[in-house]
């Protein structure tokens, strides 16, 4: 991975520990360092509400964006400057998160997922995801913010750091594209293996190392700019992590298609319920959802009656993707599960929570709704030995097609559960 020997590398670690006015001494082994991440985590956790709420606003200045970027650059001379990338270029208009709102949501969506992923797959996702949607102006940059949310997943980013790295390796990274720093972020994790006993889990640790050679504090005792070697693995590295962030731009593609799909069936079902006059819940993970220019669950139940809240399927209950309830009553009168993509048996078994789990559910009427072309597999699906009790129950295939082509009728001029089930076919 190195233009240098390993004992090199060794020994140039072991001076930098040393070294008092180094990164290691002054900022990583820093007591109040450590202090900084929860503080971070929260500012950034505000930073997605504001975004999700529309009150972010249109400017860096004054924002909670502002005050979390602040504290990063507090963290001594490795992150001087951080809030460079993230000041508001008017000339360019960039970083171009303030004046578009969907770049705004979008890098909100990007921060949501870096806080709640746990796992380096999911992270490498999000930075490709980011990276597709072409945000001017937002680059690598944005992995510091990553740093404080998972520090032996995400690494530091700067020139200096950039600079050590291609020093240090012979490669030849470049600023402002993600592709070179999931590149050198793979490189260099594999550094930070080689001389665990030396560096740290916490990848603070190999980028201060970085930092210092990038910024002059230890030029190297041979030129590895022009390493052939170095530069082909660079290359061979840098050709894989521009054919993942292909491969998984195509499979974010397929599917924000399919959440789309899957929301799209959900507004329906939602607007009809309302036009019929049950009041209506929305699965607890899919309220957030936009659709139609608002939220999906807008209109709809924030919470479900205490007596589907208690028995022990209460969590797989509120994740029934839509229910109708009965006017003032307690009871379930419809419950749907849209399955667009994903197996048709966890449906079931959802629907079986609530049928068998919460008692005077059994009357309720059951729905699966899929593209027509899944029918058949409903209907096998619906056969095995262990769905016999679910035989029972009231449950029907509600093909997309037909729900689309009748719901503005039935919104018109129908009442109560009738038409709905006129229009979808039997499972037995």
């Amino acid at each position: 991975m190195s233009a240098l020997s390993s004992d090199t590398i060794h020994a140039l670690l072991h001076r930098w520990r040393a070294d008092l006015g180094g990164t290691y001494q002054s900022w990583f082994l820093w007591e109040r360092r450590l202090k900084h991440f929860r503080s971070i985590r929260r500012g950034l956790q505000a930073v997605v509400e504001e975004i999700d709420t529309g009150t972010f606003g249109t400017a860096y200045r004054g924002s909670s964006l502002e005050t979390v970027v602040h504290s990063i650059a507090e963290q001594r001379q490795i992150f001087k400057g951080a809030d460079h990338a993230f000041l508001w270029k008017p000339k360019l208009r960039i970083p171009d998160i303030y004046e578009n709102p969907e770049h705004q949501r979008a890098f909100g969506r990007f921060l949501q997922t870096c806080l709640c992923c746990d796992g380096e797959q999911a992270l490498v996702e999000a930075i490709h995801t980011l990276d597709g949607r072409a945000i001017k102006g937002l680059g690598p940059a944005a992995a510091n913010l990553l740093y404080f949310l998972h520090p032996t997943l995400a690494m530091p980013f700067n020139t200096a750091i950039l600079n050590g790295y291609n020093a240090l390796t012979g490669a030849k990274a470049r600023l402002g594209r993600w592709d070179s720093y999931l590149t050198m972020r793979r490189q260099v994790m594999t550094l930070n293996d080689s001389c665990r006993t030396l560096l740290s889990n916490d990848l603070g640790a190999v980028a201060g190392f970085l930092f210092d050679i990038g910024s002059g504090r230890y030029p190297l005792p041979v030129s590895s700019e022009n390493s052939p070697a170095a530069w082909s693995a660079w290359q061979l590295e840098l050709a894989r992590v521009r054919e993942e962030s292909i491969t998984l731009r195509k499979m974010e593609a397929q599917r924000r298609e399919q959440d789309h799909s899957h929301t799209t069936v959900q507004g329906w079902l939602r607007d009809l319920g309302h036009a019929l006059g049950y009041r209506v819940w929305i699965a607890s993970n899919d309220r957030g959802r936009a659709h139609a220019g608002g939220k999906l669950a807008d209109g709809c139940l924030t919470s479900l009656p205490s007596a589907l809240s208690t028995p022990s399927a209460a969590e797989v209950i509120h994740l029934i993707d839509v229910l109708w309830l009965e006017g003032d009553e307690h009871r379930v009168t419809a419950a749907f599960e849209v399955e667009h993509s994903t197996t048709i048996y966890s449906g079931i078994v959802r629907m079986l929570d609530l049928a068998l789990g919460v008692p005077d559910h059994q009357q309720a009427a059951y729905f699966l709704v899929a593209p027509g072309s899944r029918h058949g597999d409903a209907c096998n699906q619906f056969a095995r030995p262990a769905f016999s009790r679910v035989r029972d129950l009231d449950m029907r295939f509600l093909a997309y097609e037909s729900l689309q082509e009748h719901r503005e009728s039935m919104a018109r001029f129908g009442s109560g559960m009738k038409a709905l089930q006129a229009i979808a076919m039997p499972l037995r």
